[in-house]
């Protein structure tokens, strides 16, 4: 775990400044409203490393995962003057956070008291793990992972939408394909989502009733899309963010520049956090060895599962 931790906390600085350098210099409007995003981005880190330190739950970055994204874009917005393109990416932000909050609240994430919630089980798996067991490794590990880390990467796959700003090219039919994919992807997500919702909320059911059908003695979901692909949600969800960074290719021509940083980042998180996921499950289940060997992680490359 500390291997991983440390080559994402790598990337993060490697990965932009690497794309940085051969990219062209911000303009002022841009690093104006890049400094505002930075702000918002450290008190917002800040925040969250205090409440999960004070409160024990961990789960502070889960809240704003879906909430933050939409900040920053439509902070970027106001600052564009509220361009065509940037206002396009706007509203898409808003519709996909509109359903991750959605699905995040429903299973428990929110409460009135907004420092509690439903923790992410994973959080106390690692915690358990012998290298995390002191109370200050665990707080590092928070401080610099949980909560600056995984804060900074939201910032930094929404920056696609900084980079667009200013484009002398107009909002054309590129831009509308690409809006249309990611509404695609977006109901994709919500599908997956509502079959594992479904599933697991069945499947405790008639745990509860003490009578449980051949379908949910699986333990995990395995139906729908969830037959073909391993992680739909997952799939989708990086796909949504890497189409996101190709509206600032449409605004600037580049086909490498550096907002590229964002998608290339959250693409190694799923990896990792997909590993740690599958690793629990496996323990748990008997039958997800026999899923992972059918089924492909992110990409429908194998076969569709059957029991």
């Amino acid at each position: 775990m500390w291997k991983s931790t440390v080559f994402l906390i790598f990337t993060l600085i490697v990965v932009p400044v690497i794309t940085f350098k051969f990219d062209v210099p911000l303009t002022e409007l841009q690093l104006t409203t890049l400094h505002t995003l930075l702000y918002v981005l450290a008190v917002m880190s800040a925040l969250t490393f205090i409440v999960s330190t004070i409160t024990d739950n961990y789960s502070q970055v889960d809240k704003l995962w879906s909430i933050m994204p939409a900040v920053y874009v439509w902070i970027i917005a106001y600052y564009s003057d509220f361009e065509p393109r940037i206002v396009l990416m706007t509203l898409l932000v808003t519709v996909w956070s509109i359903r991750l909050t959605y699905n995040f609240a429903r299973r428990g994430g929110y409460s009135w008291k907004f420092w509690t919630g439903e923790e992410d089980y994973r959080w106390s798996v690692i915690r358990s793990k012998p290298e995390f067991r002191k109370k200050w490794v665990w707080m590092i590990f928070n401080l610099f992972f949980i909560s600056i880390y995984q804060m900074t990467l939201i910032m930094l796959f929404t920056l696609p939408a900084l980079k667009a700003m200013g484009s002398d090219k107009p909002l054309g039919i590129y831009d509308y394909i690409l809006a249309a994919i990611i509404l695609a992807l977006i109901v994709i997500e919500y599908i997956a989502d509502q079959q594992q919702y479904e599933y697991q909320k069945e499947k405790y059911r008639q745990i509860n009733a003490g009578n449980v059908d051949e379908l949910h003695k699986v333990g995990f979901t395995h139906t729908g899309l969830w037959a073909y692909v391993r992680h739909p949600n997952y799939a989708a969800e990086q796909s949504i963010w890497i189409l996101f960074y190709f509206f600032s290719v449409i605004a600037t021509g580049l086909w490498i520049n550096w907002s590229i940083a964002g998608a290339l980042l959250l693409v190694i998180l799923f990896k990792s956090s997909s590993d740690l996921s599958e690793e629990i499950s496996s323990k748990k289940y008997p039958l997800y060895q026999k899923y992972i060997k059918e089924v492909g992680r992110f990409l429908p490359l194998k076969k569709k599962f059957k029991l």
